[in-house]
């Protein structure tokens, strides 16, 4: 009802105020997912794909891809374009989230996670942020969904205090349950570690 209070208010940045210390700000890690499980592709497993197959299935079923995204996500572009000094630069899929008010950007790879892949992504965040967020837009975040991530590479990569460029590692199959255990399994070690 902020909406509502805030035309039928006389004192609007009370009611503005009053918002900001009632709804939280939604955190950015909290909205990206670790891993995505997308067994609506129907793609088999150990199957080769091309990045370009995974991103043509991803739009082919994208209102399953927004559902498991979760919320307030929308789709905004395909292989954005932009260019830099001459050079073209291409991203995956950009979406737009209404909740957490800012770009969300997605780069597909299908192999092992590279400090590269990372890098790019840093540079695509650095763009949309000096040269797209609109006013009231909070900064961009990146995501690069690969096949298998390797958090070591994510540590080192990235700044500690990152918040905007994330890595997570996407099934195009439901896990078996010896996989998510074995995963689990995984995230505990590397939390004590």
């Amino acid at each position: 009802m902020y909406y509502q209070r805030l035309l039928a208010s006389r004192d609007k940045e009370s009611v503005a105020a009053e918002i900001q210390t009632t709804e939280p700000k939604p955190e950015y890690e909290k909205a990206v997912k670790d891993p995505y499980v997308m067994e609506f592709l129907q793609i088999k497993p150990d199957t080769h794909v091309y990045e370009s197959d995974i991103e043509q299935a991803l739009l082919d079923h994208l209102q399953e891809f927004l559902l498991e995204l979760g919320r307030g996500f929308s789709f905004v572009a395909r292989q954005k374009r932009f260019t830099i000094d001459g050079q073209d630069f291409f991203i995956d899929l950009v979406f737009y989230n209404y909740i957490l008010k800012c770009f969300v950007l997605f780069d597909l790879k299908t192999g092992t996670l590279t400090h590269q892949d990372l890098g790019q992504m840093q540079m695509y965040v650095n763009y949309y942020t000096r040269e797209l967020m609109n006013e009231g837009d909070k900064p961009p975040i990146g995501i690069v969904l690969c096949a298998e991530k390797n958090d070591a590479v994510v540590k080192y990569t990235l700044p500690e205090d990152n918040d905007q460029i994330f890595a997570s590692k996407y099934y195009t199959y439901l896990p078996t349950e010896e996989e998510l255990k074995r995963e689990l399994r995984l995230d505990e070690f590397q939390k004590l570690g």
